[in-house]
């Protein structure tokens, strides 16, 4: 067959050329490839056009290129679009790494290190001290839930909150004075709790309401005796003591 004219820039004179479109990341690179060349040395010439590395490189021609083959054999064509996926390390990072998530993920790892209570988002409300109204602990002993409402609390803003647990619908009733959400059990994911440093008959409490700690609700000066109660009826395990 007659071999295309290289235009200079192919050092392949006398080889059967074939006339790609790469296409990348939006960008389309018009390229001339010597048709016995295989698969892995196309993934090097894009190397050098993109600057993406070949093991980053996933090139599809009718599915995935393989790289043992010449474009030959897999019968690649004048005009063939070749597409290629892949991020350079430089895109990687800059997605992965936008500076709040790197924050985030700093935070993060220091919250690990110290108790929640010296948090700052729990410091705020805890630096308020204990409510007047809360209710009265008893340390080292377990009980089980009360027939009446656990109030005196207060919530991540402040705010004054009470737990009521409707045991015949299955449902938390988280209570403020603005509104009451009334939560089916089987909706809550998870229940932390971690004594609060200085007071530690009272316990800091969350409940998971969604898939990431962001949807945790927080409950503070929660008696030390329920803690163990809440946990096992919020998670359905039914262990009365």
């Amino acid at each position: 067959p007659q071999a295309s004219v290289s235009n200079g820039g192919d050092e392949d004179g006398g080889r059967e050329l074939v006339e790609l479109k790469v296409i990348w990341n939006k960008n389309k690179y018009d390229v001339k490839f010597c048709l016995d060349s295989t698969g892995a040395e196309l993934k090097q010439k894009i190397h050098s056009l993109t600057g993406l590395p070949p093991a980053m490189q996933k090139v599809m021609f009718k599915g995935l290129l393989p790289e043992e083959k010449t474009l030959r054999e897999i019968k690649v064509t004048n005009g063939a679009k070749i597409m290629v996926v892949g991020s350079t390390i430089n895109d990687v990072l800059a997605v992965n790494t936008p500076k709040e998530a790197a924050q985030q993920d700093v935070k993060a790892e220091e919250n690990k290190k110290e108790p929640l209570c010296r948090q700052k988002q729990h410091r705020k409300v805890l630096d308020k001290g204990k409510p007047d109204d809360v209710m009265p602990s008893v340390k080292g002993v377990q009980e089980r839930l009360p027939t009446v409402p656990l109030s005196g609390m207060y919530n991540k803003s402040g705010g004054k909150v009470r737990l009521t647990f409707k045991l015949e619908q299955d449902q938390l009733w988280i209570g403020t004075k603005e509104r009451t959400e009334k939560l089916p059990m089987g909706s809550i994911k998870n229940v932390v709790s971690e004594p609060i440093e200085g007071h530690e008959d009272y316990h800091m409490m969350a409940f998971q309401l969604g898939p990431t700690e962001a949807s945790y609700y927080w409950v503070y000066w929660v008696p030390t005796q329920y803690v163990d109660a809440i946990k096992d009826t919020v998670l359905g395990k039914w262990q009365y003591f």
